[in-house]
């Protein structure tokens, strides 16, 4: 499935299977965040969560960079407010409530803004020629769509620190070394390999997956007994669908699970 008016829309979208694709592609301007884009992945991310046979989305960009950010010329012109959704926040992404997992696949640079789309993603597969950063002290700017609120939980307060005062871009092999990055890929292999990794997602339990992540990102701000009382208020819930029933009986059949998402 590709959307028909992707050839005139800067966010493109692929389905591949179970996989959304999700690309970026305002490479003229290193794909900055403008008002189209920032609607686009709104509605890219609707289009992933209301389909019923999409399950996992990977989202990357054209060109060298996958987003240098805000676009500075829309700011400049008194445009600031377009680039956020009421629902994503900035870029229609950073604090877009979602239920399946996305995958950012880093072909190019990752900075201001362009970094916290990444983090918001769910997982980062990042080539190895890739940097991210939060220039943002450079232009008398904040990195306020999650960087300065996420990256000392995610990456380290130090690492945090460094990237937020210095405004210099990190190498992503050395943020891949401190789990804020999951894959390092060769150059040109980000988007094949975030595609098969979200397959590898997909092969299993749709619901089980959101669940799982569910707890994962819902348990961040809880004691340690209510992430244990979470866990089992969604175990609960999983009980009582057709997946629950199937994944146990394919096995004593010895023949693939055939999961409906219910």
């Amino acid at each position: 499935m590709t959307d028909p008016t992707a050839a005139a829309h800067p966010v493109r979208t692929e389905q591949r299977g179970n996989v959304l694709l999700i690309t970026l592609d305002r490479p003229e301007a290193r794909n900055a965040v403008n008002a189209e884009v920032a609607q686009g992945l709104e509605a890219a991310v609707d289009l992933l969560e209301d389909t019923d046979d999409l399950w996992a989305g990977v989202l990357t960009g054209t060109g060298p960079v996958f987003c240098a950010g805000a676009d500075l010329k829309a700011i400049s012109a008194g445009g600031a407010a377009a680039l956020t959704t009421q629902r994503g926040n900035f870029a229609g992404f950073v604090r877009r409530q979602r239920t399946k997992p996305v995958i950012a696949a880093l072909q190019g640079d990752a900075l201001a803004g362009g970094c916290e789309i990444a983090i918001a993603s769910d997982l980062i597969v990042a080539e190895e020629h890739v940097h991210l950063g939060i220039p943002e002290v450079k232009r008398s700017l904040l990195a306020v769509a999650g960087a300065l609120a996420n990256l000392p939980r995610l990456a380290g307060e130090k690492v945090a620190l460094e990237m937020a005062l210095t405004g210099e871009k990190l190498p992503a092999r050395r943020l891949y070394e401190i789990g804020l990055v999951n894959r390092i890929v060769p150059t040109g292999q980000a988007v094949t390999e975030a595609v098969a990794l979200a397959e590898v997602i997909c092969r299993h339990a749709p619901l089980a997956v959101r669940a799982s992540r569910k707890i994962i990102l819902e348990g961040r701000a809880m004691t340690e007994d209510e992430r244990w009382n979470l866990g089992y208020a969604e175990m609960a819930r999983l009980a009582q669908t057709d997946d629950f029933r199937e994944g146990p009986l394919a096995f004593v059949e010895k023949r693939a699970p055939n999961w409906k998402g219910r």
